[in-house]
């Protein structure tokens, strides 16, 4: 079953949804049992990530629809934005 943006964003007041935006960097590694993929998106500074049991599909390139939040992630002390990606599809 595919999920609704519309409901998730309604249920979430912090969730973000965004369509067609363009993939400028798609990053896949291991991370324990999952991969986590950190993608760059045009016009953006701050990576949008994610994590799958499985490799995805490459992504560089592509327009993708995303549901996302904005999050911190602490690297050696310093907090760094970063964007949580909830759902993404291509476009």
């Amino acid at each position: 079953m595919q999920s609704d943006p519309k409901k998730l964003v309604a249920k979430n007041k912090n969730l973000i949804h965004s369509e067609m935006m363009k993939v400028v960097s798609h990053v896949q590694r291991e991370q324990g049992d999952w991969i986590l993929h950190t993608v760059m998106v045009e016009g953006q500074d701050v990576p949008f990530k994610f994590k799958r049991k499985d490799n995805y599909q490459n992504l560089k390139g592509a327009r993708v629809n995303m549901t996302y939040y904005p999050d911190q992630e602490s690297v050696a002390g310093m907090a760094f934005e970063i964007m949580k990606v909830v759902r993404i599809k291509r476009a």
